[in-house]
């Protein structure tokens, strides 16, 4: 009675390998869920550099309002321009619709950080204008 039965030790072993199986195929299981939340995030991280690498750029972001702001279309809108070391605001009281259309639709397409705007329709052709950008 003493002695163990040497089919009761390979049952236990055979019970344990299928056990260990099972847990190796978890863990693979896992892990490539793992790896497709690192590959996600690793793109995550990469689209806010560059997100963050074009919104950084004061210098970028100010020169690039300048030259807009420079173009003889707009320079002849007469606009009201204030400049902070955080800001920059636009302002008009009576701005032709034609100006203020290519002046949204370049400040739109580009990225800034636009704080606050307000458009005013006074008549057909003219209109009041409040931007302020972020630098």
């Amino acid at each position: 009675m003493n002695q163990i039965n040497p089919l009761h030790i390979g049952g236990l072993l055979g019970i344990l390998i299928l056990f260990l199986f099972f847990q190796l195929s978890n863990i693979k299981t896992e892990l490539k869920e793992a790896n497709k939340e690192y590959k996600k995030n690793e793109k995550l991280a990469v689209d806010l550099s560059s997100l963050k690498a074009v919104y950084a750029d004061k210098k970028r972001t100010k020169k690039a309002l300048e030259r807009i702001l420079s173009q003889a279309s707009i320079k002849k809108a007469k606009l009201s321009i204030q400049r902070d070391k955080k800001s920059m605001k636009i302002s008009s009281q009576s701005i032709e619709t034609k100006v203020l259309n290519s002046l949204m639709g370049k400040i739109l397409n580009s990225s800034y950080k636009i704080t606050s705007l307000k458009i005013k329709k006074l008549s057909e052709t003219k209109a009041s204008l409040n931007l302020e950008i972020q630098l």
